[in-house]
């Protein structure tokens, strides 16, 4: 049922205006909309829902990736994002390249950088 459905993808903010800087200006989405709930943006035709949990008492980001992005060089992507201030994650035990690339038993290259509100997003090179 679900299958043919489009995707909607959802990241917390506790902070919408620094959230809707860092996605539309760092990030490069497209800003569809903002109303008190959340922030969308349109990520290559998926729609990316930045839920506002400002009110969440004890919010905590997740410990692990919630939105990633495929790319064709994940070495360029890391240059590129982090020619405009991105800085990307290290993992202890997981051997990465000076870019911060890790290359997978499969051979996929992924780096890991935080958003302002510290989730997890990826680009990966299949």
């Amino acid at each position: 049922m679900l299958g043919s459905a489009d995707v909607v993808a959802f990241v917390p903010t506790r902070d919408p205006a620094r959230a809707r800087a860092f996605y539309e200006r760092t990030l490069g989405l497209a800003f569809i909309s903002d109303d008190p709930f959340a922030l969308v943006f349109s990520a290559n035709g998926v729609t990316v829902r930045i839920a506002n949990v400002s009110t969440v008492e004890d919010f905590i980001p997740a410990p692990f990736t919630i939105l990633g992005w495929r790319v064709p060089s994940a070495e360029a992507a890391v240059r590129e994002l982090g020619s405009k201030g991105v800085a990307f994650e290290r993992f202890p035990g997981m051997q990465q390249s000076p870019a911060g690339a890790w290359t997978s038993p499969a051979g996929a290259k992924v780096a890991w950088f935080k958003d302002p509100d510290g989730n997890i997003l990826s680009v990966t090179e299949i």
